[in-house]
This record gives C-alpha cells, structure tokens and sequence, in this order.
C-alpha cells in the first residue's frame, strides 16, 4: 500500500456513509481503479471464481449490489449491461483440486490474484471486498468489509464471479446428472448433503471439506463391505 493511499484511508472510511468510494480516490489521482470479489468459497464442489472490474470514471451499472442480495434474473441483467458496455473484466478460476491442496482461503487470493493480473488496464488501486489484501502483486489495495454492498466497482466483481460460477456448475450439472449443481451450485444444502450421502462424492467434490471427506470414507467403507461380503 503506497504511502498516500495510508494517508488517505481514514478519510475513505469516512466517505463509505456516502457511498462514493471510487469518487473519492479519483479526487486523490487514482483513476484506474479495479472492485475485486469472489464467489465460491463456502460450496462443497466446484472451483471458486473471483472478478476484477473497472468502471470507469463517471459510468453508472443500474441494479449493482452485492450479489447475495440479487435475484439470479437480476444478476444476469447487470451481467449482460457489464459485458454490453464492454466495460473492463477479468476473471480467475482456482479449481477444486487446487483448493485442496492449498485451502480454499489461499485458493480464493490466488483467484483474486489472477483476475487483477488478467486485466488489460493495470489498475492503480484495487478496492477489495473482505479483510484479506491479495499477496504477490504490487497494486496499491484496500480492504473494505462488506464492499460489495456499497462501492460499485465490487459489486459488480461480486455479480460477475457469482454469475460466471453458477454458470459453469450448471454445466457440471450435465455431467453429473445425479447432483442438482444448477439448483444448489455445490453449497451444502440439505438436498445436496443427501445427495452426497447417497451418490458419494464426484470428482469435482472438495475432498477438504469434512461433509465430503465423511461420504468419501463411508462410500469406501460401504465398497469394502461389498468385496469382504
């Protein structure tokens, strides 16, 4: 984080109550900004994809928010209007298997990380929904708890990963007829949990996460007595 950008942070506290985040750093000469965001990091499959927008100066998106508080019809809407506008996007994807090995919160970074790195107009400053700076990059950040509610450049983020994420686990919801993915998109809801329980684990399942690492043992638990029977 530059020193200027230090400086300033009290100030951009401040003016979150008025919602004019990006405003504000333009006044203080940053102009390329990026709103950063993830969707993914809670589900029980598939990979977890993160966002990087940049609005620019004096452009509005109707119907931004934070995309939890979004209809799936609305978020498509303003998904069409970003690309339409041909405003400024990239996109990271950490898959599951990733996920595994490093943890889903390093998975998450990562994905930020290559969204940021995927943009065409290296931005001055990133404006972060969540506590977590992203690692290995010389961008000026900002962490901003609930970001994606109120600063607009990461409220599209977060309608652009959410939108993008749901869309590749409706795919895997071809392959894998047996799990509604289109419905409940790998979060652990009831109806998944039972799915889970009765098909065992696909090859998309994070085998990290304990409700997967538990039917993975009673499936093989299960084939075991199959064979010994």
């Amino acid at each position: 984080m530059t020193t200027e950008l230090k400086r300033t942070k009290a100030s951009v506290a401040r003016a979150l109550t008025d919602l004019q985040i990006d405003d504000f750093l333009t006044d203080h000469g940053y102009t390329i900004i990026a709103g950063v965001d993830e969707a993914g990091r809670g589900p029980l499959a598939g990979p977890v994809v993160a966002a990087a927008v940049i609005i620019p100066a004096g452009v509005e998106i109707d119907g931004v928010n934070d995309s939890k508080k979004l209809s799936a019809k609305q978020r498509d809407e303003v998904f069409e209007e970003i690309a339409a506008r041909e405003i400024p996007v990239s996109v990271g994807i950490i898959d599951n298997t990733t996920i595994d090995k490093i943890n889903i919160l390093k998975a998450s970074l990562m994905a930020m990380r290559r969204a940021v790195c995927g943009l065409k107009s290296k931005p001055q400053c990133c404006l972060i929904d969540g506590t977590f700076e992203i690692p290995n990059t010389d961008y000026a950040q900002m962490t901003i708890v609930g970001g994606d509610g109120i600063c607009q450049s990461i409220g599209a983020a977060s309608i652009v990963a959410k939108v993008t994420r749901d869309r590749i686990m409706q795919q895997y919801a071809k392959i894998h007829s047996q799990f509604s993915f289109s419905e409940h998109f790998g979060y652990p809801t009831p109806g998944h949990l039972a799915e889970l329980k009765k098909h065992g684990p696909t090859a998309i399942h994070r085998r990290s996460f304990k409700p997967v690492a538990e039917a993975l043992k009673a499936t093989r638990q299960t084939q075991l007595t199959a064979v010994l029977h």
